[in-house]
Order: structure tokens, then C-alpha cells, then sequence
């Protein structure tokens, strides 16, 4: 027995093309989906009955998640926030009104002045209850959307004024699949035009839990592949329902970080790929570079796009700011362009679609910046540009 996460979709059982899964498929271009996430405790005969179930789409088991933890930058504050410039939002128009972005992480710090005079829906899949006092969800936020603090702009699209804050991390930074998937569904239901995620499935926490739990190291090792297939599997079919869902209002941009365990300063072969969420269908996947434009070392290989996350300040929980690095801190930057994008695109009158706004922000991006050597599996298509 264990634990399992269900994502079914009820608009399948009301369909007159019930009967079979593939004419379920084809009824969803005439009815929205009607997802649903459940959990339940079955052992491997269960999960093959559920996997029967026509309005079954995916089922996993669940897996640990952690934020991308980040790196403590030493020094002080620079007069300027570099991150700004390098994507152009102290040159663009836009602002990002009218966008409504989600944060799925630990958490804000809404007493913080970055967040003065903003509307912000928070909810807490974490049972930690709500506020953030890990700091990574505030840091995040406040690059995304915070408000200038004592003259120095943080926020890339300071026009935003709601944010869906999901606590999908508790208070030490962990959780599992089901709070991320929660989370993801009230995003999407509380019609986020953007999601930013700066977390990542935790494929060696739950190896070490396993052979911690007296498990053999090939059993845990197969055990915990499994799981991580699941859910990518249950990411690929959520991010199927998102892209459904589109054709009945604007869709949701989904941005997640790319994750920073790749070592190219021990040795230049060292890299890592980036894994769930980044590595899901449909989602844009964010990597680093340094303010040289260089890819930083840490950042995992084949992100989508990269963005500044190299000595990133932004808010910091109970006031001030924090300098951090990571691709949790580059994130927050693609999120924050996609803002943007989004207002771009209404003003121009063109079709103000999720799928519209991913084609401007990748088509956009800059390649130019970047040394001919750099290896496109490292920066994806280039630097994030704002309109």
C-alpha cells in the first residue's frame, strides 16, 4: 500500500463519449475539463484498476518535493539590482497590469513594504500554516512583482496588483506532490495568468528516506524511479488539462526553475538536467546566468530560457532585502517578462492567450548576449527580453 495521487477529470463521466478514453479525449473539444485531484492509499493491483477507470488520467505515487535552495550571496547590496536591466524592464512600458501571477512556494511575507497596497489571495496546501518563514517564497515574489524599496526598484512587473500565494512548501522548504498539484489546480481555477514555481522533485531525498527505512540501495533506487516517472507522467497529463482549458478563457503560463545541481566550477562535465516540474511538458524551464553572461555553474542543462540568478536582491522575510543565488532567483524573471507580455499583448490587440504569450517571450529572447561557445543546452533559446 502507499500513497497515490489521482487526477481524474469528471467532465469525461458526463460525456455522452464516455465509452471509451480516446472519444473521451475528443469530447473535451466540446466541454471543459472538469480536473479533480484525489489521493488515495492502493497497492500496485489498486493503481492498475485505477489506471482502467476511464476518467482516470494519470495516477502516481507520492514523491517529496523541496524548493531549490539557493545560495547565500556575502556583501552588501549594490546601489542597483542588475537582474532589471539585463532583461530590459527598466526600458519597457509595460508594467504588467491586469496580470494576475501566482507564486507556488513557502509562502510571503505580506507585512513586507514590497507588497504595500496589493491584493494577495494566499492559501496553504503546506498544513504549516500561512506566511512564509523560510524566506524563499518572499525573495521570489519580490522579484516578480514588489513594489520599490527606498528607491530601488526589485520587481520586474510592479503594474501587478493581485498574487495567488500557494503554500506548497512548509516551513523547512519540503512537502510532497499532492500540496504542488493543489496547488497548480487553484492557480489555474483562480485564473492565473502566470505561475512561477522555484522548486523541484526530490528523486535523492526519497532514495535516502527509503535506505534510511532499511531498503536495499537497488530497490530504493528503482522504487524511487518509478515515483519520479508517475509524476512526470502526472505533470505532462495536469499540463495537458492547463492547455485544454485555454480554449474556454486565457490559459496559464507555467514557469518553473531549472535547478541548480550542476558543478561545472569542480569540473566543466559536471551538469545536471533539469528535472520536475522544468522538465515537464509545456512548462517553461528557467536557467542562470551571472551578471558576465555567463551560464552560472550550478544552473541544470536544457532550460527552456534563462534569466539573472547570480546576486539577485529582492525581499527578504521581516523586512530588507537579501542578495541569493540559484535558478530559483531566475525564475522569478521569466515570470515576471511573461507579466509584461501578457499586458504587451492586450494593448497590441492580439489574441491574449497563454500559448501566445510563451511564442513572444521565447521568440524574443537573446542569443546575442551570450559567447559563441556557450552550448545552447545551457541557455536554451537566450536571455529573457522584456517587451
Amino acid at each position: 500500500m502507499g500513497t497515490h495521487v489521482v487526477l481524474r477529470d469528471r467532465q469525461l463521466i458526463t460525456s455522452p463519449f464516455r465509452s471509451a478514453r480516446g472519444f473521451g479525449l475528443e469530447a473535451r473539444a466540446f466541454a471543459r475539463p472538469e480536473p479533480v485531484i484525489e489521493v488515495e492509499d492502493v497497492d500496485s493491483r489498486g493503481r492498475a484498476e485505477l489506471l482502467r477507470d476511464p476518467e482516470v488520467l494519470a495516477v502516481a505515487p507520492e514523491m517529496p518535493i523541496r524548493l531549490i535552495e539557493p545560495f547565500a550571496v556575502g556583501g552588501d547590496s549594490s546601489d542597483e539590482v542588475w537582474g532589471i536591466a539585463a532583461v530590459g524592464a527598466d526600458r519597457s512600458q509595460f508594467a504588467g497590469a491586469d496580470t494576475v501571477v501566482a507564486v507556488l512556494d513557502t509562502g510571503i511575507d505580506s507585512s513586507h513594504p514590497a507588497f504595500d497596497g496589493m491584493t494577495l489571495v494566499e492559501e496553504d496546501f503546506s498544513g504549516s500554516g500561512g506566511g512564509d518563514r523560510q524566506g524563499h517564497g518572499t525573495h521570489c515574489a519580490g522579484t516578480i512583482l514588489g513594489r520599490d524599496l527606498e528607491g530601488k526598484r526589485i520587481g520586474i512587473a510592479r503594474g501587478v496588483s493581485t498574487a495567488l500565494i500557494g503554500k506548497v512548501l512548509n516551513d523547512d522548504g519540503g512537502g510532497g506532490s499532492e500540496m504542488l498539484f493543489r496547488g497548480i489546480r487553484w492557480a489555474v481555477e483562480q485564473d492565473a495568468h502566470v505561475i512561477s514555481m522555484s522548486l523541484g522533485f526530490d528523486f535523492p531525498g526519497l532514495v535516502q528516506r527509503l535506505t534510511d527505512g532499511g531498503w536495499p540501495a537497488d530497490l530504493a533506487a528503482s522504487s524511487a524511479l518509478e515515483a519520479y516517472r508517475g509524476n512526470l507522467r502526472m505533470f505532462d497529463a495536469l499540463m495537458g488539462v492547463v492547455r485544454a482549458e485555454e480554449a474556454f478563457g486565457t490559459g496559464t503560463v507555467v514557469v518553473a526553475a531549472a535547478g541548480n545541481e550542476s558543478r561545472r566550477d569542480v569540473d566543466p562535465t559536471y551538469e545536471i538536467a533539469a528535472s520536475l516540474p522544468a522538465a515537464a511538458e509545456g512548462v517553461v524551464s528557467v536557467g542562470a546566468v551571472a551578471q558576465t553572461m555567463e551560464i552560472a555553474p550550478f544552473s541544470n542543462t536544457f532550460p527552456r530560457i534563462c534569466a539573472p540568478g547570480v546576486g539577485i536582491e529582492s525581499a527578504k522575510a521581516g523586512g530588507g532585502t537579501a542578495l541569493l543565488s540559484g535558478t530559483s532567483m531566475a525564475c522569478p524573471h521569466v515570470a515576471g517578462v511573461a507579466a509584461l507580455w501578457w499586458e504587451k499583448i492586450r494593448s497590441a490587440g492580439l489574441p491574449a492567450r497563454a500559448d501566445t504569450v510563451v511564442a513572444k517571450v521565447l521568440a524574443s529572447a537573446r542569443a546575442e548576449v551570450f559567447a559563441t561557445d556557450v552550448d545552447p543546452a545551457d541557455r536554451g533559446v537566450g536571455l529573457v527580453a522584456a517587451p
